[in-house]
């Protein structure tokens, strides 16, 4: 396409448009009302961790969580909260990457290469360290924990409800926040947080259901984060359950490098895109972005205890 394009007169203005998918998006006009973006991935993203807390911290995004997908990753979140005030970690084995783990990865699709079978064994060695890193006081959750159906076949699910459980059982003796990941499988995440007995505190990150689920989230007191995707044209669906939310119960994230909110999308995404979600957030809920930050910043501190 780029050679065929080149070869047809294609204007300098039209290759820079195509290029742009690389190039980070402007700094958003700064929040009046500090808030915390609740779900970011900082060891993803290009350039240092302080620069990535400078350029949040100059739009008003003074906290980030840190979320951990996998040992490494949680090490680092751990690691990394330790070392900037700014910085809070959860700890997890994502859904896809207790498969993995079980199964092996043949073709090294995650970052740790490939890897052989495991077998339970090795997952509950994995999950006897994120017990571990729970328990640090710089640590304010576990997750991303949860259920996806979209990556993971039907081969994959018992070793993700397995994990899924024994984070359920993790989070509940540390008294720290579940945070959830849940991609095509609202019914069996529901499911089994009831079989278990949820943890005082449950955040779904990256919020995926409709309206109707956001009531059962809502009557049991679950967080409901939301994402750029919130800004998709595709997205009705999460912006009516946005707008039945109670404010007490939302939160905004970034999911960085991942979701990065219109008119941005498919550019890299950091914390310091989160004022570009939360004014569109704050119009579907029909609230002063001031109201909404300042709900927002409550919330995430009183979910993630800090």
């Amino acid at each position: 396409m780029a050679a065929t394009a080149s070869n047809s007169g294609t204007t300098g203005g039209e290759r820079k448009k195509n290029d742009d998918k690389d190039v980070p998006p402007p700094l958003p006009a700064p929040l009046n009302v500090p808030v915390a973006d609740s779900h970011t991935h900082l060891d993803m993203q290009k350039g240092s961790v302080e620069d990535a807390l400078a350029k949040a911290a100059s739009v008003g995004v003074t906290t980030v969580i840190q979320v951990g997908c996998d040992l490494a990753g949680s090490r680092w979140a751990a690691e990394t909260a330790a070392a900037h005030d700014a910085v809070w970690a959860t700890v997890a084995l994502h859904p896809n990457e207790a498969p993995r783990i079980v199964l092996g990865d043949p073709d090294g699709w995650s970052r740790q290469g490939a890897r052989e079978p495991g077998g339970d064994a090795a997952l509950d060695a994995a999950l006897a360290e994120i017990d571990a890193l729970a328990a640090l006081p710089h640590v304010r959750g576990v997750g991303e924990t949860g259920l996806d159906y979209f990556r993971t076949g039907p081969e994959g699910m018992a070793a993700q409800e397995r994990s899924f459980r024994r984070h359920i059982d993790i989070a509940k003796r540390h008294g720290k926040a579940l945070v959830i990941h849940d991609r095509e499988a609202h019914d069996d995440v529901l499911r089994v947080l009831e079989e278990e007995g949820a943890p005082e505190t449950v955040v779904f990150h990256c919020y995926s259901g409709d309206a109707e689920m956001a009531k059962i989230c809502a009557a049991a007191g679950y967080y409901m984060s939301f994402a750029g995707n919130i800004t998709f044209k595709n997205a009705q669906p999460l912006r009516d359950a946005l707008a039945v939310a109670p404010l007490d119960l939302v939160l905004v994230e970034t999911d960085a490098p991942f979701l990065t909110p219109m008119p941005y999308r498919g550019r890299p995404n950091a914390p310091y895109l989160i004022p570009v979600t939360l004014r569109a957030m704050a119009e579907i809920k029909g609230v002063h972005e001031d109201a909404l930050a300042t709900a927002v910043a409550a919330n995430t501190a009183r979910a993630f205890g800090y």
